[in-house]
């Protein structure tokens, strides 16, 4: 089974790459690991961001927000 922070790196690097789709498959995984982790719900943010689907990454950065009020990253 594949770690959280196994999925992190991979997301990471899909992004860096510009392979936001893949990206956003391993954030989700992640959260399906952890749902109550603000930074996967920024990194997922990021990623949805990326392809353009601006609605949805906001909702997540809420949800990050939600989970930890003072989260300085949350975009």
């Amino acid at each position: 089974m594949t770690t959280i922070p196994e999925l992190v790196s991979n997301g990471k690097s899909f992004l860096e790459n510009g392979d936001f789709d893949k990206a956003l498959g391993s954030f989700e995984q992640a959260l399906l690991l952890d749902p109550k982790d603000p930074d996967l719900w920024n990194y997922k943010g990021t990623a949805l961001r990326s392809l353009g689907r601006y609605g949805e990454s906001m909702d997540c950065f809420n949800n990050s927000l939600k989970l930890d009020p003072r989260d300085k990253f949350a975009s």
